[in-house]
């Protein structure tokens, strides 16, 4: 299987506090070099708590946000500086407020010909009839084209942001909380569509959200952030059955269950990013921690098999 996404300490810093003369009052990092792949044909799950630099990560991979450091490779084809027009036509983001993500003033078929005009260079007939294919694979009646986004509901609304990441004909769709805003109905039909799309497509997915139980139901890997950093990769039916790290421990018994009381993910919050700890960013919230973890930041290794965590003391 071929290599869609590759990501080699990929990091971001900001500076904040900006000033017209001096230096900045501090940076933050963000994210911090980080290095993962991901299969074509795969949907790599990213999850963590909000904060956590996922959103960050999402944007840099399609070009969004400039990173500071780090290179990233789609198909073997390094993107570091390269024209936007060679990110959209290979990968394309879907966001999380579907709504809000259009251009009011537009009409639904303006919008979905800008990826094609502008990546592609389609004449009229040759963007009708791509239109046409995508918006039948999204299940929406071609009389909406004519129509604005402020007449949709969130579910036809997030069809239609598909609709135009497909439009430009990506290979690789980043998918950033997609369902999140959606009723729990509405989100089953979306997950539903967007497995038919992969499949009919040959789509490659990351997919990135707080809900645990979408993120496993989906995924074939996952891969844990928590304070800008991954600290536990391994195939979905493992990383939440057989966590390898505290924290990822931590989401999963925080998940709710029917028939257990609600609780959240407790034992204190993230750092303060602008003062981050030495050694391990979790160790103020591990029952496991040592001296070594307040000292010795961990590494990504494999722990067992194809799970690998970042920790001193996996479980």
């Amino acid at each position: 299987m071929s290599i869609a996404l590759k990501a080699t300490d990929l990091s971001k810093t900001f500076e904040i506090g900006k000033r017209l003369i001096g230096p900045p009052r501090g940076l933050v990092r963000a994210v911090h070099p980080t290095t993962f792949e991901v299969q074509a044909g795969e949907t790599l799950g990213i999850v963590g708590e909000s904060g956590c630099g996922k959103s960050t990560l999402a944007r840099m991979l399609v070009g969004l946000e400039p990173p500071t450091g780090g290179s990233i490779e789609i198909e073997g084809k390094a993107l570091d500086n390269a024209d936007p027009a060679a990110f959209g036509r290979l990968i394309q983001y879907v966001f999380q407020d579907p709504v809000s993500s259009l251009n009011p003033r537009k009409t639904i078929r303006e919008i979905l010909e800008i990826p094609l005009k502008l990546l592609h260079g389609m004449d009229r007939k040759a963007r009708a009839a791509r239109i046409a294919e995508i918006f039948e694979a999204v299940n929406l009646r071609p009389e909406f084209l004519t129509r604005y986004p402020h007449e949709f509901s969130g579910g036809q609304a997030q069809r239609i942001g598909i609709a135009r990441a497909l439009a430009a004909n990506a290979r690789i769709l980043i998918l950033d909380e997609p369902v999140s805003a959606l009723d729990v109905s509405v989100q089953a039909q979306v997950l539903n569509l967007l497995a038919d799309l992969k499949r009919e497509f040959g789509l490659t997915y990351l997919f990135i959200s707080h809900d645990l139980a979408v993120v496993e139901s989906v995924s074939d890997r996952i891969a844990v952030l928590y304070f800008g950093a991954v600290v536990e990769q391994g195939p979905a039916e493992k990383v939440f059955a057989m966590p390898r790290h505290p924290y990822t421990k931590l989401l999963a018994d925080s998940a709710p269950r029917v028939g257990q009381p609600l609780g959240g993910v407790q034992s204190g919050e993230l750092p303060d990013p602008l003062n981050p700890p030495p050694g391990c960013a979790f160790a103020g919230r591990c029952p496991k921690a040592t001296d070594l973890c307040r000292k010795e930041r961990p590494e990504l290794r494999v722990i067992e098999g194809d799970q690998l965590a970042a920790c001193h003391h996996p479980l």
